[in-house]
């Protein structure tokens, strides 16, 4: 697949990191899965997976935290 940002670098699978923030809090989640441009570095979730990181984030946010950091590769 063509990275629709950049145009021009090629996306292949990888990981990257996302994150989330509400009011004060911050969440932070690595080692997502995603689809990586070689080129500009933009990432491609698929919905599966952005389902995924959006709960665990909200859950987070839910339970009070400030800051959290999820490390998905260690999950």
């Amino acid at each position: 697949m063509i990275c629709s940002l950049c145009r021009t670098g090629e996306c292949q699978e990888g990981h990257t990191t996302i994150t989330r923030s509400r009011g004060e809090a911050v969440i932070v989640i690595k080692h997502v899965p995603a689809l990586v441009c070689q080129q500009c570095g933009h990432a491609y979730l698929d919905k599966e997976t952005t389902k995924m990181v959006l709960q665990k984030a909200n859950r987070a946010i839910e339970n009070g935290s400030e800051l959290e950091v999820i490390n998905l590769k260690a999950a």
